[in-house]
């Protein structure tokens, strides 16, 4: 959250989203998935590297790249071709971090299309949920931002503990 000011000065809280560029990676359909809705892929995956390790996550496999591209030769897709299946058309772009589907009407989208916060337009508010990543039951180091005491002499078992948080003689309490 951050705030903005109108033209007489009053403090207006907002919300900045980053909403895009988002790719229609497939449209599905009621006749051919039971419902109907649209993929939406966020944020490019890292190409490979050769002069660096391969990190699990971050970086595309060969599945995901096929989901996007169809220049892709692999056995299944010359065996459609030799038989005359059409195949579903593709995105063509890089493949994406995050993907997920939209249920609802497709609304005129086709696949490979760009889709910008100027899709808003006109929208005054945007309802937005999220889920805060869990963390267990967590200590004070992590949950509060608390440095810890001291590693070295004067202290016994009690390195990771939150140690005094009283004020002195005025205020008489924490805050």
């Amino acid at each position: 959250m951050t705030q903005m000011y109108d033209e007489s000065g009053r403090v207006i809280p907002v919300t900045v989203i980053e909403a895009g560029p988002c790719h229609v990676l497939q449209l599905r359909t009621v006749a051919k998935d039971g419902y109907d809705a649209v993929q939406l892929g966020f944020l490019d995956k890292k190409r490979p590297s050769q002069d660096r390790p391969r990190s699990r996550g971050s970086q595309a496999r060969r599945s995901e790249r096929g989901h996007v591209t169809g220049k892709l030769n692999s056995k299944r897709a010359k065996r459609r071709q030799s038989a005359g299946v059409e195949l579903p058309p593709k995105a063509e772009c890089e493949p994406k971090r995050f993907v997920r589907e939209l249920r609802g009407s497709t609304g005129g989208l086709q696949v490979g299309q760009q889709v910008t916060v100027g899709e808003l337009e006109g929208v005054r508010a945007v309802d937005v949920t999220g889920i805060s990543k869990g963390r267990g039951f967590a200590g004070v180091i992590k949950r509060h931002h608390y440095a810890g005491q001291r590693a070295s002499h004067g202290v016994k078992k009690v390195h990771r503990h939150p140690g005094s948080t009283g004020m002195s003689a005025f205020p008489h309490h924490v805050f």
